[in-house]
């Protein structure tokens, strides 16, 4: 695929840093960004402060707020807006898509109020073939990619030519793509993550040791397979990159907003006070009654993710939530005896 014209819509850290992957595997990259004064430094000062402190971004990346400019006759698109706001965004954006243009999503979220992954919300709004579309997912804290340290991460798509296409303009010398078929395990490890980060981080604020925290972090893993195969996932995706490396990374590190917002929670903050003091979107506080949504309609049982919407609706205090997944019906972890 010649790619002429590559877009990133949304100059978040991890909208910012994949800019910055793109450009620095050397094509040029435009990048949106709603204020004009953040358009203004990533342009002139290669630099977007606000998310990224005073890390340099390269020459081959520029930005602008003019978001019809910057998706008009771009032939691969990347979306990286909160998951909530895809829809809103792309009608805005439909009219203006060059026919056979490649949407790639960067958001690792379920939208509320139709249970549907991101991808199929592109499919819908863009009324574009779904072999157009592309899922970034895996291990990707922004700040530790920004710092060029090495990472691998996965580029899914239902059409193999097209997860060829997006990771020739991702690969580079230290960050390595990989290609997938499996949209619906890629995505599904990258959104219900969020839910088990949150977890971890209750569990974290709550001083419990690693064992716990590992013990969340394993059957977080079980659980987001379960639900992953139930709509059909493959079980192998769950065990790689996009599966269990990210699920690991968002659980462990200080960078994961996940973890971070359920630490404050664990710490005795109320859901309000959190919101407040945290400047980045913690997708999984959205996305987790949403989840609980889809494992209710495959049969699928979820401990952990309806804990965590107990805990987010008020009806479970923090100090509960250990305590009421260790208190489950004792249960065979192998295979069928």
């Amino acid at each position: 695929m010649s790619v002429k014209k590559t877009t990133v819509l949304g100059a978040g850290s991890w909208g910012t840093t994949y800019a910055a992957v793109v450009a620095d595997a050397g094509f040029p990259v435009t990048l949106w960004a709603r204020r004009s004064e953040v358009a203004e430094e990533i342009t002139n000062s290669h630099t977007n402060e606000r998310y990224l402190g005073d890390r340099v971004l390269p020459e081959l990346l520029s930005a602008t707020s003019d978001d019809i400019a910057a998706v008009t006759d771009a032939d691969v698109i990347i979306l990286a807006v909160p998951a909530q706001t895809l829809r809103e965004n792309l009608s805005r954006w439909k009219p203006h898509l060059r026919p056979g243009v490649k949407l790639v999503s960067l958001m690792k979220g379920i939208e509320v109020d139709t249970g549907k992954r991101m991808s199929e919300v592109i499919a819908e709004v863009a009324e574009v073939d779904s072999t157009q579309i592309a899922v970034v997912s895996g291990p990707n804290l922004a700040r530790e990619i920004a710092d060029q340290q090495p990472t691998a991460t996965v580029v899914a798509a239902e059409s193999i030519d097209t997860a060829e296409a997006v990771a020739e303009i991702s690969a580079n010398g230290y960050f390595r793509p990989y290609t997938n078929t499996d949209v619906v395990g890629v995505e599904m490890g990258g959104a219900v993550k969020n839910v088990i980060a949150l977890a971890v981080g209750i569990a974290d604020g709550q001083k419990l040791g690693d064992n716990s925290k590992a013990s969340i972090i394993t059957r977080g893993l079980a659980e987001t397979s379960r639900l992953a195969t139930a709509m059909g996932a493959q079980p192998h995706t769950l065990s790689g990159l996009a599966g269990l490396g990210d699920l690991v990374a968002t659980c462990a590190s200080p960078l994961s907003r996940n973890r971070t917002f359920g630490r404050h929670l664990g710490e005795g903050m109320s859901l309000e006070d959190v919101i407040a003091h945290t400047s980045q979107t913690a997708e999984g506080v959205k996305s987790a009654p949403a989840i609980l949504a889809l494992g209710r309609k495959y049969s699928v049982d979820l401990p952990i993710t309806e804990a965590v919407c107990a805990v987010l609706g008020g009806r479970l205090r923090v100090d509960e939530l250990a305590g009421l997944l260790l208190s489950r019906k004792r249960k065979h972890e192998g295979p069928p005896a």
